[in-house]
């Protein structure tokens, strides 16, 4: 618990200096794109096994919809190779709902629901609830992001069960610790473009990003930090380069550390 308050405090204070767009690459905003756009994203976690050394690749196409101003849904897959091979493994459906949003000419607070349904067919192995390729399962929360000129700061926190895999009852068996909490705290700065010409300009933002879980059953957790660096081209496409890793961990994890990669592009008025 002292590792993790030193870490927050170190957070609060780089946020001080911090100044972004509010894009972040591992967790959502409470912003929502905009109504008529498709969003597609490939992105890919490079984890590193524990145990054996091995590397563990999950790949996560994604399709995104903006379908009003207050709601944008997600469909997400999941491919990895931790069977030796790759093989499609299960999938996801996210959605946000954008409830309050107060918007001044150079901020703007707003704040949203969100829920992740989730399936998967892959062995369970470990203790921590992980809905995004590893565990079926359904999460509820909620997130606030306020956005001040170039600084932008989130922060989310949602309730999660763990359901039973396709193939295999949750924990061979074992009732307790279905249940956890996830809490995120996000920062950014844009550091490029100094002044905005056109929006074709390269934006360069970099993050850094705070995650958590506490089990609610057996009272353990794990705190990650995860610093990365984000480039939106021409205001449509965007490449996302970050790495996780633990600072805190005695909830049961197999890959804790890894490099995170991811490519997204935007369709405008698709429908």
């Amino acid at each position: 618990m002292k590792k993790q308050m030193f870490f927050l405090i170190f957070i609060i204070s780089f946020s001080y200096q911090a100044k972004t767009q509010e894009l972040f690459v591992f967790t959502e905003p409470a912003s929502n794109m905009a109504k008529g756009n498709i969003g597609f994203r490939l992105s890919n976690s490079f984890m590193k096994e524990k145990n054996t050394g091995d590397i563990n690749v999950h790949i996560f196409p994604e399709i995104m919809f903006g379908i009003s101003k207050k709601i944008m849904i997600h469909g997400e897959a999941f491919v990895s190779n931790r069977n030796k091979s790759m093989a499609a493994e299960g999938g996801s459906f996210y959605m946000k709902y954008r409830f309050y949003s107060h918007d001044e000419v150079h901020s703007h607070f707003r704040m949203a629901l969100f829920t992740r349904m989730a399936w998967n067919n892959s062995e369970i192995h470990q203790d921590a609830i992980d809905l995004n390729g590893l565990n079926s399962g359904v999460e509820l929360g909620t997130i606030a992001t306020k956005l001040i000129h170039k600084v932008a700061v989130s922060s989310s926190v949602s309730s999660l069960f763990a359901a039973d895999n396709i193939n295999q009852t949750w924990m061979d068996g074992a009732e307790p610790d279905r249940n956890a909490m996830n809490y995120t705290l996000s920062f950014g700065k844009l550091m490029l473009p100094k002044e905005y010409v056109n929006y074709n300009q390269t934006n360069l933002n970099v993050m850094l990003e705070l995650l958590g879980q506490i089990n609610l059953t057996s009272g353990k957790s794990f705190l990650d930090l995860a610093p990365s660096v984000q480039f939106i081209v021409k205001s449509k496409s965007r490449f996302d380069v970050g790495y996780r890793f633990a600072v805190s961990n005695d909830l049961e994890r197999t890959s804790p550390n890894g490099g995170f990669f991811r490519f997204e592009y935007n369709i405008f008025n698709a429908f």
